[in-house]
This record gives C-alpha cells, structure tokens and sequence, in this order.
C-alpha cells in the first residue's frame, strides 16, 4: 500500500507550521482536493465530525485516519492519501490524543470506503511501520520505508 500511495502521487511531506488539528485536516486532505477527488465540503464535513464526535479519527498512537461518510456530496472519486505534518497536532479531548502520520480516505461508496479501511489497518498493523514514518523527514526517507517493507 505504500507503493500505491507513492505511484500514485499521493504523498505529501508537509513544510508548514500547523499547531491546531484542523489546520492538519484541511492540510492532509490537500493532495485530494487538488485531484478533484474531494471538495471543501467534504474538508469541513471531516472537521465537523470531529467537532462533533471527538478525536476518533485518531486511531492509533501518532496515526489519524481523516474520513467522511460515503454519502458525502463532496466526493467525486476514492482514493487514500498520506501526508506527514513536521510535528505532531493535538487534539481536543480529555485523552489528549496526538498525531503526525495522516491517512486521509476518500470513497464513493460503502464497499470501497470499507475497502480502504481495511487495507489500511492491515498495512499499519505491520510491526515497526509507523515508528519507521514517523521518523521519515522527506520522500526519499519515505522511498526507503516503502523498499524495506516492501509495501
């Protein structure tokens, strides 16, 4: 899967300040929305998701998992994207949750949103992956990430 991130031009090692969580969502679902894969609406459903339902997007230690529902009118096609932010972004809530690594998932439908979903937890349950992104610094880092686990 982290070919299919990297052949699809799909990642983004990010060179801005973001301090707040949802700078970081607007900033991880950049790379789709300049694809036309989403719109700003659906940018504002996720926030507002979070808003609403606390940090659930954060779905392991440092890895936030950006998504919708597939009913969003502001998804034109299905696609996954990484970015990694300079530093980790707090959320709001009482378990202080933290995140760096951003899956941002965007699907017309239920089957591929499930799809996407459980392609990525497979990937991220692959032991030492997310330490090893963490540590990554550019798309070269990321290249060898990608050779070691031949993902």
């Amino acid at each position: 899967m982290l070919k299919y991130f990297y052949d699809n031009d799909l990642v983004k090692y990010s060179d801005k300040e973001i301090t707040n969580w949802k700078d970081a969502i607007q900033e991880s679902c950049e790379l789709l929305k300049n694809r036309n894969i989403i719109n700003q609406n659906y940018v504002e459903e996720v926030i507002s998701c979070v808003e609403e339902h606390g940090p659930y997007i954060v779905i392991v230690p440092q890895v936030a998992m950006p998504h919708s529902s597939e009913k969003s009118e502001g998804v034109f096609g299905t696609a996954i994207s990484f970015t990694k932010l300079k530093k980790s972004v707090k959320f709001d809530g009482e378990d202080q949750k933290e995140a760096i690594l951003f899956f941002t998932l965007a699907a017309k439908n239920p089957e591929e949103h499930m799809t996407n979903i459980q392609n990525l937890s497979e990937l991220l349950m692959t032991e030492g992956l997310i330490e090893d992104l963490v540590d990554t610094k550019s798309i070269e880092d990321y290249k060898l990430v990608m050779t070691k686990y031949n993902l």
